[in-house]
């Protein structure tokens, strides 16, 4: 039996914006377009640009009231289940003091009590740890929807077709135009040409 509870001792809370997201159809124009125009767009500005993710996260007023919340649950829940396994401890503790003095049969059904209350004890803590994920996927999926729903518009407001997302040590990719999406075009090349290979 586990005394601490593993993964409450070590909440870290590291926000990540999951995922990368493209735009989901292709919009195909005949207009050839050059590197140039791709890279600063017609007007001459910049049409892909990027955040630092590690700022946001940082300086998002959300995100800190976010993450206050998270550490608010997460050492709830820590408390709630460090105070039921002591509970549980000191139950086991006063048995094996008194345990001499008991029969045999008193003996087995003490501990045959302790046996289950200590299997309760794993699966509630398990629930809790279950929970807390699951509290902390939610909140950090809406925050991501956030990040994404205002890039998306900021992007459209501001001339850009790429936005990206810059994180010490990772890059994802938080908004892309339609037009930047080369995925189908990739996918029939890739298909072409293994099936001249199976041929």
């Amino acid at each position: 039996m586990k005394t601490k509870a593993s993964f409450f001792t070590k909440i870290t809370i590291g926000l990540l914006i999951a995922g990368s997201i493209a735009a989901c159809n292709q919009n195909k124009t005949g207009d050839k377009t050059t590197a140039d125009q791709t890279s600063t767009g017609n007007s001459g500005k910049s049409s892909i640009v990027f955040i630092n993710q590690d700022t946001l996260t940082v300086k998002y007023e959300y995100a800190k009231d976010m993450r206050k919340r998270l550490e608010d649950k997460g050492k709830a829940a820590q408390n709630d289940v460090g105070s039921r396994k002591q509970a549980f401890q000191r139950e086991v503790a006063e048995y094996q003091k008194s345990a001499n003095t008991l029969s045999a049969d008193q003996r087995s059904t003490t501990e045959q009590l302790l046996q289950r209350k200590g299997q309760e004890m794993q699966t509630y803590e398990q629930n809790a740890s279950a929970q807390f994920q699951n509290d902390q996927a939610g909140e950090t999926q809406k925050l991501y929807e956030k990040v994404y729903a205002f890039t998306k518009q900021y992007a459209k407001d501001n001339g850009y077709k790429l936005v990206l997302t810059f994180q010490t040590g990772n890059t994802n990719l938080l908004y892309g135009d339609a037009s930047l999406d080369v995925t189908a075009d990739v996918i029939k090349k890739l298909n072409d040409a293994y099936a001249k290979e199976k041929k």
